[in-house]
């Protein structure tokens, strides 16, 4: 029976060893989050599974060791330095696997705290701008619980989940955290500039947030009848969109339609996702289901990196051993691209750090995880240029990926090439 109580009461069904996931990224319910911190001293062992949250971590503070331990399937900022402090771990995973860790009892379910829009007169809620993976946690939490607020949008899509799913109502009122990226940089804007040359018309769209897929969308505004399925996307969008260069056209899977697991960025995202009948948000396992993404035409997927070594392996979720964020969806996308007719899978990236150390490097640091796997690139792409490594053997891809590393280190990166391959 569902009831609406205070967070405090809706919090005390938690019990110590129980495995509690918290919605994803921008849905995070804080108010929640708090109530379960505050039991802090009465709960240990308390397993805190979840991807990427936006917003504050209280349970990842060292004071709460014995009462919280966090398993985190994606490594956001708020968790970063208590996973790679020892305080927590990570599970390395596809996005489009999460949800058959629960449905399968691999990761069984607790407790769900979950962030959802008001009840319509049906008595329907919704899962708002995170379908993701918590669609499969409140199919199989032993317990939900909801934030219930009016500001969180309403969306199309799997995340419709009727009052009599939900155990606990809190409500609150209070807006979702927001990303307003800053301007891209004369490096992001050339990134930008070379990916959109491989972007067909016709093309269907996968990528991310932040400055370089900002800039690509940016660069876009001269092609036609663009589509996008993605795991997430941003505000950059929108404007494609008021301009008719996005109009889902092509796609042969949700024709007319934006496909995506989860959305993050600012009010103006949130409003226009709000009861859209042209954005669909749905299940990951489905999102990013590769023999779902191929179908589409010339699908290209462009994906980040923290490094690329010198026989294309790219390294995408860690630096040497130090746990930066996660596997996240970004295999789903290289694949499900490649096998697109017409696809192309990219991997773009700036040619060096802020410490202007080399991105292409002879080897990856000692540690670090294999996120795309040599086989399975395409193409890379810095301010330099683009890198197409299909087809190419291990001395024809050095060659091609040394051109568009910065020229500051070419020299060291050829030298290392000729001890490799001499």
């Amino acid at each position: 029976m569902t009831r609406w109580v205070s967070a405090e009461e809706a919090l005390s069904v938690v019990r110590s060893g129980d495995r509690v996931f918290i919605h994803s990224v921008a849905a995070a319910p804080r108010v929640l989050i708090e109530a379960l911190v505050a039991r802090a001293p009465e709960l240990r062992g308390v397993e805190i599974v979840h991807l990427h949250t936006e917003g504050p971590a209280p349970y990842a503070d060292p004071a709460y060791t014995e009462s919280f331990r966090i398993n985190a399937l994606f490594v956001g900022a708020n968790v970063r330095e208590a996973i790679n402090a020892g305080r927590g771990d990570y599970v390395p995973i596809f996005l489009s696997e999460v949800p058959a860790l629960f449905r399968r009892g691999i990761m069984p379910i607790d407790v769900a705290l979950i962030h959802v829009s008001p009840p319509d007169r049906h008595g329907f809620c919704s899962l708002g701008v995170s379908v993701d993976a918590t669609r499969a946690a409140v199919q199989c939490a032993r317990y939900v619980i909801a934030q219930v607020n009016p500001r969180m949008p309403r969306t199309h899509g799997d995340g419709l989940i009727h009052v009599r799913q939900i155990h606990a109502l809190v409500e609150v009122d209070e807006p979702l955290p927001e990303t307003h990226p800053s301007p891209p940089t004369e490096i992001e804007t050339r990134i930008g500039r070379y990916v959109a040359e491989l972007v067909e018309d016709g093309a269907t769209l996968q990528m991310g947030i932040g400055a370089i897929p900002n800039a690509v969308l940016a660069a876009l505004e001269g092609h036609r009848d663009l589509g996008v399925h993605t795991e997430m996307f941003s505000d950059g969008v929108i404007d494609l969109v008021q301009k008719g260069v996005i109009t889902n056209a092509q796609k042969r899977v949700h024709p007319g339609k934006i496909v995506a697991g989860f959305v993050m960025g600012s009010r103006r995202l949130y409003d226009f996702v709000d009861d859209n009948p042209m954005v669909a948000l749905l299940d990951i396992a489905y999102v990013n289901d590769t023999s779902v993404i191929r179908r589409n035409p010339k699908v290209t997927a462009i994906n980040s990196a923290i490094e690329v070594d010198l026989t294309g392996q790219v390294c995408a979720d860690s630096i040497g051993t130090y746990q930066y964020s996660g596997v996240g969806g970004q295999m789903d996308f290289i694949r499900g691209a490649s096998l697109s007719e017409g696809g192309k899978p990219i991997i773009a990236l700036p040619s060096v750090t802020s410490r202007g150390e080399s991105r292409i490097v002879p080897y990856l640091k000692t540690g670090a995880g294999v996120v795309t796997t040599r086989a399975h690139v395409h193409y890379v792409v810095t301010e330099y240029g683009i890198a197409n490594l299909y087809g190419k053997n291990l001395r024809q891809r050095a060659e091609a990926l040394i051109q568009i590393a910065h020229p500051m280190h070419r020299e060291r990166l050829r030298s290392e090439m000729r001890k490799r391959f001499s």
